[in-house]
């Protein structure tokens, strides 16, 4: 059993990694003609074509994004449920995925914005993947810089976001089942 739910949930959580990096790029703006955008997009095409003609933008909100991420979490739920053989209570599935979906938002983000200050130490020059993650984290770390500026060189707002990163993640794990996050 733990060898399957691993199996599920590193599949599910991949693939929602997937469709929150789609929503992230749109609402980011960033260059969809990068080679890591074209991997979201073709990964993410073919399930989200079809829900947009149902489910249109509003304003700069990809709706449709929003729901299959919240689909996919509620389907890796209900399979670790129904493999657990607990009962299922669709309503707790559906706010355990809300909450599920806006964790993994924060974990993902944690990780993006750690990596491009790893990256920013070394001479990258223009990786595509370097670019990616600057514009998916800029509109997250530029407002912080606006109010804590960089002091002596050092980019303090990296740190101020990765902490209020993991204060939420604290806050949010206490409200997910133990099912929700293996």
């Amino acid at each position: 059993m733990n060898a399957m739910s691993f199996l599920i949930t590193t599949v599910f959580d991949l693939y929602l990694m997937v469709v929150i990096l789609r929503f992230w790029l749109q609402w980011a703006k960033a260059d969809f003609y990068n080679p890591f955008s074209q991997f979201i997009v073709k990964a993410t095409h073919p399930v989200l074509a079809p829900m947009r003609r149902i489910l249109p933008s509003v304003g700069s909100i990809d709706t449709a994004s929003i729901v299959l991420a919240l689909l996919v979490v509620l389907v890796k739920m209900l399979v670790l449920t129904l493999l657990a053989g607990a009962a299922i209570d669709i309503l707790t599935l559906l706010l355990f995925s809300l909450i599920s979906v806006v964790k993994e938002a924060g974990v993902l983000l944690f990780w993006l914005i750690l990596i491009r200050a790893l990256l920013s130490w070394f001479n990258q020059g223009h990786n595509p993947i370097v670019m990616m993650m600057t514009q998916l984290t800029e509109p997250v770390l530029a407002p912080v810089r606006r109010i804590i500026p960089p002091m002596g060189g050092l980019d303090l707002s990296v740190m101020f976001v990765i902490i209020g990163l993991n204060f939420l993640n604290m806050l949010l794990s206490q409200y997910v089942p133990f099912w929700a996050v293996i």
